[in-house]
């Protein structure tokens, strides 16, 4: 279902940084013409590398802003305020991020391949929900398409459901849909499984992990608003307001809301969104605590839907993205959360840390079911309602310890997590069947059967322990990272009709974790781990011989290596990785279930992203995948792809400050994604696709007020394709132009 990259000194460079550089610049097809020393680069950008403090609120700082305006900025360590890595050169990732349990670090420490996106490239971006921000890496894409239920992510060839993004560390916090960007400081994706990290999430996601930072008050006083408009119609504004009190600053309060309604792309759609979000930070020497509070409610008239392919027998052509499948269909969203997070230094070698949270979001929607879908695009549609709630609360407690032993220093940690979440739903099909199409669809019948109340479904507990080291050699040349997660997972399955238990499962596993780094250069990591991640086993379906069995948890395992290289204004990776799962099979001649298959994803990572020169911003990146599929029933389809990988994913992206216009910037994107099979049947090829995105961006001062005008295009050319998430599809957003008008007080 749908909820689911100046030269070094005056000598030159060694002939090493000369290969890497020619081939990981070269691979993108960008390349720098000078290229900053590494130290350098940490400590004082040079005053064109277009690295600009993007949170003060003043206008004259950001990449929105005109070359000539900005002063030189000196960037001491590689911290900005509230402790985040500063940005890259360009301003649109940062030097590094979090990692769950582990910190924060800076990404050439990490053995990891991890993308920590910026608050200036959301806004420049104009993007309004996660998945607009992510789909910049081409090992990630978006499986549901604007305007529909929610955000659903396929990182390295698996799901990661909206369900698994983390919010400030803690699982469970967010909806199952979506979170406005709005509300958020920083996006950070960890590609490959997150589950020593982050712990087991409620949809026990493999293929990565996505965390996303709240918004915090700054030194700078803020206060911003922006007029929004969205093509066909739709209106909002938003506003922005943060401040500091205390002698030095050590109180903040951020405030963060938008308002939207109107017109969507979508025939005869019509959407009214709000939301706000509190943000109150303490800090001092010893001791940091933050509050987060956040409401996000949605009332959505024709939004667009999935449908499978069924019975067809060659995937049908893509509708119009104006097209809905289902006109007559209602969704309504709400999502609440409170977390806390504190942490305290009891000296320099210890700090104790500790953060809960509670989330309460509810979906109210028609959910049709079609069937008997032709090669034609005909089908037989009925009408539904699918109604869900779910409540969480998450705890996350623990400490790190610094030390050394014998010249090796030590970051040990060492915590517990749990996560208790209960989901309830309401179902209901109508009677009556309607002959619709893709190309002209039909309206649906009315639900002829009353609307209940949502009823308790299952309840699901997350506990888990863990413990990790840090080891540092040689003036940290050598990173060498090792731990393990015990985790128990208990689920209680209940008859939403009734409420009587159908099912209940108490079972445990050990994740281990083994990273290294190596640094051969000052700007050249080379990487590796081992990971394991952990996905309830549920069990055994309806009409089975084993029907109601409780499985274990299953893991799956990746093993990865890498080099990151950075030089100064553009930060380079290549990464190779093999991730693989159980898949549960039932044999066709015992009618035995059990998790006897197995899907095997190797792939090669390119990136490169940074300041090529002054004024022009890049992020490029490619991923190749060899998919398959093996331990199928009766072996039919071992060898073949599974469904949902493409052979081929690439992104290019660019942002220029024309020089002849100060303050104007013109910039444009370039997705594309290979062809991929419908199912590992391999029966049905969705085909390849490519959407291309253009944009402008005037910086100015009006009345001494800094104002950024921005206007973006998505899908310039209209382009029809699917995008599958699972065995359902949906058609591809059609062009949407987004403008806004920010205006800084």
């Amino acid at each position: 279902m749908s909820h689911h990259v100046r030269q070094a000194s005056a000598g030159k460079r060694t002939s090493l940084s000369q290969a890497i550089q020619h081939v990981f610049v070269g691979v993108v097809g960008l390349a720098a013409s000078q290229v900053n020393a590494y130290a350098q680069s940490v400590t004082t950008p040079d005053a064109g590398s277009g690295v600009r403090s993007d949170t003060s609120g003043d206008a004259s700082n950001n990449a929105s802003q005109p070359s000539t305006a900005l002063p030189a900025i000196v960037v001491k360590g590689t911290t900005q305020t509230g402790d985040l890595p500063a940005p890259y050169a360009g301003g649109q990732v940062a030097r590094g991020g979090s990692i769950g349990v582990l910190g924060t670090s800076n990404v050439m420490d990490q053995p990891f391949n991890t993308t920590n996106y910026t608050e200036q490239f959301i806004q420049d971006t104009q993007a309004r929900t996660i998945a607009d921000v992510v789909v910049n890496n081409a090992s990630v894409r978006a499986e549901q398409s604007a305007g529909g239920f929610g955000d659903v992510f396929n990182i390295r060839g698996f799901d990661v459901q909206a369900t698994d993004v983390a919010l400030n560390g803690l699982y469970g916090m967010v909806s199952a849909a979506r979170v406005p960007v709005n509300l958020l400081e920083r996006i950070e994706v960890l590609q490959g499984p997150g589950t020593l990290m982050y712990g087991l999430g409620p949809g026990g996601s493999v293929g990565g992990a996505i965390n996303i930072i709240s918004k915090r008050a700054e030194d700078t006083p803020l206060t911003r608003l922006t007029a929004l408009y969205q093509s066909k119609g739709q209106f909002g504004a938003m506003a922005d307001i943060g401040r500091r009190f205390g002698d030095e600053g050590q109180f903040g309060i951020r405030f963060n809301g938008q308002i939207k309604d109107g017109q969507t792309g979508i025939a005869y759609g019509n959407q009214l969104q709000g939301d706000s979000a509190l943000g109150l930070d303490y800090r001092s020497k010893q001791f940091r605590w933050s509050f987060d509070a956040y409401n996000v409610s949605e009332n959505t008239d024709e939004p667009r839907g999935q449908i499978g392919f069924g019975t067809a027998t060659a995937v049908p052509d893509a509708p119009s993205g104006y097209n809905n499948f289902y006109p007559g269909t209602r969704l309504k969203l709400r999502d609440t959360a409170v977390m806390t997070r504190a942490e305290y230094d009891i000296n320099k070698f210890v700090t104790v840390y500790g953060a809960a949270g509670e989330h309460y979001g509810t979906s109210a929607q028609n959910f049709p079911f079609a069937s008997g879908m032709t090669a034609a695009g005909a089908f037989d549609v009925t009408n539904g309602y699918y109604d869900q709630y779910t409540r969480t609360k998450s705890v996350d407690a623990g400490f790190r310890f610094h030390f050394d032993t014998f010249g090796v220093k030590h970051t040990l940690v060492t915590g517990v997590t749990s996560l208790n979440q209960e989901i309830g739903y309401f179902y209901a099909l109508s009677s009556p069947l309607v002959s619709s199409s893709l190309y002209a669809p039909a309206a649906l019948a009315p639900v002829d059967v009353p609307r209940g109340d949502m009823q308790r479904s299952s309840q699901t507990r997350l506990n888990s322990q863990q413990v990790i080291d840090t080891m540092s050699f040689f003036d940290d040349r050598l990173l060498i990272t090792g731990g393990f997660r015990r985790q128990t997972i208990g689920q209680d399955n209940y008859d939403p009709t009734t409420g009587a238990q159908q099912s209940s499962i108490d079972q445990q596993a050990i994740t281990p974790l083994a990273g290294i780094v190596v640094k051969p250069l000052s700007n050249i990591s080379i990487y590796g781990n081992y990971t394991s991640g952990l996905t309830n086993g549920g069990t055994a379906p309806f009409g089975t011989v084993n029907a109601g069995q409780a499985f274990p948890p299953y893991k799956s395992s990746q093993y990865e290596a890498g080099v990151k290289a950075d030089w100064g204004r553009v930060m380079t990776s290549a990464a190779v990785f093999q991730i693989s799962q159980p898949n549960g099979v039932t044999d066709p001649v015992t009618n035995y279930y059990g998790y006897n298959g197995k899907t095997r994803v190797r792939g090669l990572e390119l990136s490169a992203y940074g300041e090529v020169f002054r004024g022009l911003r890049m992020m490029a990146s490619a991923t190749f995948y060899d998919p398959k599929v093996s331990g199928t029933a009766g072996g039919t389809q071992d060898g073949n792809d599974p469904g949902g990988v493409p052979k081929f994913a690439f992104n290019l992206g660019a942002d220029y400050d024309l020089p002849w216009v100060p303050g104007l910037s013109v910039n444009g994107r370039i997705i594309h994604t290979g062809a991929q099979y419908y199912d590992s049947s391999d029966a049905l090829r969705l085909p390849s696709w490519t959407r291309y995105d253009i944009g402008l961006r005037y910086g100015m001062r009006v009345i001494g007020k800094d104002v950024v005008l921005r206007a973006n295009v998505e899908n310039l050319f209209g382009s029809r394709y699917w995008i599958q998430q699972g065995t359902y599809v949906t058609n591809a957003a059609p062009r949407t132009l987004l403008l806004s008008a920010e205006f800084n007080f």
